[in-house]
């Protein structure tokens, strides 16, 4: 993976905040995964990732959620 962003560290924002960021100052071509353990940020994620047309690998783990994908 070229960039991992772990959302499960406490933050003052919304899981979607640094998983987006990573997304929008990415490259073409980077390799993406984020890791997280809000359910419904998860969802809205892919979602999100699904009307760009960007495919996703979808991995769940026993205390986390993790897409991973290609930019």
């Amino acid at each position: 993976m070229d960039t991992i962003i772990d959302t499960t560290i406490v933050t003052k924002y919304s899981p979607l905040i640094p998983a987006l960021k990573a997304i929008y100052e990415g490259k073409k071509g980077d390799k993406v995964q984020i890791v997280m353990d809000n359910e419904q940020a998860f969802q809205d994620l892919k979602e999100f990732l699904s009307e760009r047309g960007t495919g996703f690998r979808e991995i769940y783990d026993i205390n986390q959620l993790i897409l991973q994908f290609t930019l």
